[in-house]
């Protein structure tokens, strides 16, 4: 949470998040935003639905995140797009918010394909882009994890990601190289 807060002060453009579930990371975010005093977007993306049998157990998904940032006083920075970070309707949802602006700080936390993602959303990220990104380690039980970490030192190797460092029980920080490096032949 004290990255989102932090790069979200700092960064230049807007901030895209990819899964909010009950809002932690976007009521830093929207913090963050706050404090830096400066006018940023912020455009979080969350499918919604339940989850039961963990500690943070919601009937609903959607309707916990908008309760959390109500009450944190934070509704009116946020645009909330409703659905999947891939399908079509949402990715241009997402393109009409953010208009004319770039994204300066990706946030990702959602079901560990990171790269379908920034194939999506990579042409709206300015070079040096902060990103973090959820899951790239973790406990043996956390499905996310594997495929979130080879998909992230995938896109390390290949010139695209450079990264910061790995922080907390999971999250892996970078930045977002935006000129493709040649391919290997």
């Amino acid at each position: 949470m004290v990255l989102s807060y932090h790069l979200a002060r700092i960064c230049r453009g807007s901030i895209l998040e990819i899964g909010a579930f009950r809002g932690g990371a976007t009521v830093a975010a929207a913090w963050g935003i706050r404090d830096a005093r400066e006018a940023k977007k912020l455009i979080t993306i969350e499918p919604g639905g339940s989850l039961r049998k963990h500690p943070l157990a919601t009937r609903n998904i959607l309707g916990s995140l908008k309760r959390n940032l109500a009450r944190q006083g934070v509704t009116e920075r946020i645009t909330i797009v409703e659905g999947r970070s891939f399908e079509p309707e949402v990715v241009a949802a997402v393109h009409r918010a953010l208009d004319a602006d770039q994204v300066g700080l990706l946030i990702l936390d959602a079901d560990a394909n990171c790269k379908r993602d920034l194939n999506c959303y990579g042409p709206n990220l300015m070079d040096g882009c902060w990103l973090i990104i959820d899951d790239y380690g973790g406990p043996a039980d956390n499905s996310k994890v594997s495929a979130t970490k080879t998909q992230v030192d995938e896109l390390v190797n290949s010139g695209r990601l450079l990264p910061l460092g790995y922080y907390g029980f999971g999250t892996w920080v970078g930045r977002w190289q935006g000129i493709m490096p040649p391919r290997d032949r």
